[in-house]
């Protein structure tokens, strides 16, 4: 979604602000809340905030994830650089917030900005399986390498500082490579806190995207045949069709669902008796999550660091006019 979608940059669009939408108090309401999913509304903001706090969401609020991979054994037909990016794109479910930044330039991890993981796995034959049989699961033991073999390595004290931890990647099914006999995968991983920016592997979201809250206005009764076809015009529960006295009347159910495709310009009939258009300060924001935070810790993250920066302006700004 780009800042420069509104409704004015479409042909047959109306804008649907006005002065008194704008003036309407901040507030945030959560439409809808899944484990990984979180749909919510932002009203009474700036469409430059908005994108602001998409792309924190995107590119500045940290995770860990693997950046370092020493390969002690790897007799795959996978290489060690492909491996290692498999490897670094795993998510990892540990809280961020307990760890600090690696400085620059360190080549050890300590148990504050360190998380290590062990990767160790060969492939064997099943010598109880039938010599008929074609079928890798049946002839072979330990042949698919999940993320699920990824085992935590305490690094220091990290058993005393995290004793009720779980460190692990957030889902054990993730193929990482395929063995044969006789193949073997040993390496250690060194998980650090970084930034999407930094690298896509530090994004805690799949997607974050927002978009206007769709406002479909019927200049005047739409009834029977038209209506019908009104009502195939639009994603399926925007327009309703109601029985008055004998009638087929259409009225605008939910506007939510819109996706505008402007499929109700193509029929000359209907297309001067709907006006499009989209509320300018509502906005409809979609976040998923990676799994590593919740989606409504995530928000909640950006919001801090969108504080923080409006901080460091307003200082910078003080600092200034001192001068």
């Amino acid at each position: 979604v780009h800042t420069t979608d509104f409704p004015g940059n479409y042909p047959g669009y109306e804008d649907a602000w006005d002065q008194r939408r704008f003036e309407e108090a901040f507030r945030v309401d959560v439409i809808r809340e899944e484990e990984d999913i979180l749909e919510f509304d932002m009203v009474g903001i700036d469409a430059a905030i908005a994108n602001a706090f998409r792309r924190i969401l995107l590119a500045e609020v940290p995770t860990m994830a693997v950046e370092k991979v020493f390969v002690y054994n790897n007799t795959s037909i996978v290489q060690d650089e492909i491996l290692a990016h498999r490897l670094g794109l795993i998510p990892i479910r540990a809280d961020p917030r307990l760890f600090e930044y690696r400085n620059q330039g360190d080549q050890e991890g300590t148990e504050i900005d360190t998380l290590q993981f062990q990767l160790k796995i060969k492939c064997k034959r099943n010598p109880q399986a039938a010599k008929e049989s074609s079928d890798p699961d049946e002839l072979y033991f330990n042949h698919k390498v999940y993320s699920k073999h990824m085992t935590w390595v305490p690094l220091g004290n990290q058993t005393d500082l995290f004793p009720d931890a779980d460190f692990r990647p957030v889902h054990d099914d993730i193929l990482i490579a395929l063995l044969r006999p006789g193949q073997e995968i040993d390496v250690l991983m060194h998980c650090v806190k970084g930034i999407g920016k930094d690298h896509a592997k530090f994004s805690p979201v799949a997607t974050a995207s927002y978009r206007l809250l769709p406002d479909i206005t019927l200049l005047q009764p739409i009834e029977d045949e038209a209506a019908e076809t009104l009502q195939k015009c639009f994603s399926p529960g925007v327009i309703e069709i109601q029985n008055i006295n004998g009638k087929k009347v259409a009225r605008v159910a939910n506007a939510r669902l819109d996706t505008f495709s402007r499929e109700v310009f193509r029929h000359e009939g209907l297309k001067n008796l709907v006006r499009l258009a989209r509320v300018r300060n509502h906005y409809i924001f979609s976040v998923e999550s990676t799994g590593i935070l919740p989606p409504d810790v995530l928000v909640s993250e950006a919001i801090k660091i969108l504080m923080g920066k409006c901080q460091r302006f307003l200082n910078e700004l003080d600092s200034v006019s001192m001068e």
